[in-house]
């Protein structure tokens, strides 16, 4: 084996690591790790990006995703049904390469336990939606089911564009 040929091997196993958060990790952050881990799958990547998702609050430790949230992915062909809520913690930073947060209140929370020189892991998920108008993914608890549509399509759009930058991310390792 060359020296080449062994850069290859490390590069092909260089996995690409990603964090969903919301406030309660019962609707925005699962559709968005859900959503996520379909496309990955359909690309054929699961092997080389991991996926989870976490909440800045431990409401539901433990839960399952919301029912509306669960019943708005299945309808649209993905299954939630398996993630529980889970707080996210200082050390996620070590370990993820983006930690998205699903509105700019979820961001302010993250850069309190953000640990110095971590920044940049930091992003709002919208961002990768640039054609879209909000920066913020809404908040659909108290809303219909509506809302639930609603989240499922912008997370869906942003989605698609960190699948995007990902792909790019790995080619360039």
């Amino acid at each position: 084996m060359t020296a080449a040929d062994h850069q290859f091997q490390w590069s092909h196993d260089t996995k690409v690591r990603v964090l969903f958060v919301c406030m309660g990790n019962i609707c925005r952050s699962p559709t968005a790790h859900g959503i996520f881990r379909q496309l990955v799958m359909e690309a054929g990547l699961t092997h080389r990006i991991e996926i989870d998702s976490a909440g800045t609050h431990a409401y539901h430790l433990g839960e399952p995703p919301d029912r509306r949230a669960q019943e708005t992915a299945r309808e649209r062909g993905v299954n939630i049904n398996d993630l529980r809520a889970r707080r996210v913690l200082p050390e996620d930073f070590l370990h993820f390469d983006y930690i998205l947060a699903m509105d700019q209140e979820n961001a302010l929370s993250l850069s309190e336990i953000c640990p110095p020189g971590m920044e940049d892991k930091l992003k709002l998920f919208m961002d990768f939606a640039p054609e879209l108008p909000l920066r913020d993914v809404p908040d659909p608890y108290y809303g219909g089911q509506r809302g639930f549509e609603r989240v499922f399509d912008l997370v869906e759009a942003a989605a698609q564009g960190l699948l995007a930058e990902v792909k790019m991310q790995l080619l360039e390792t």
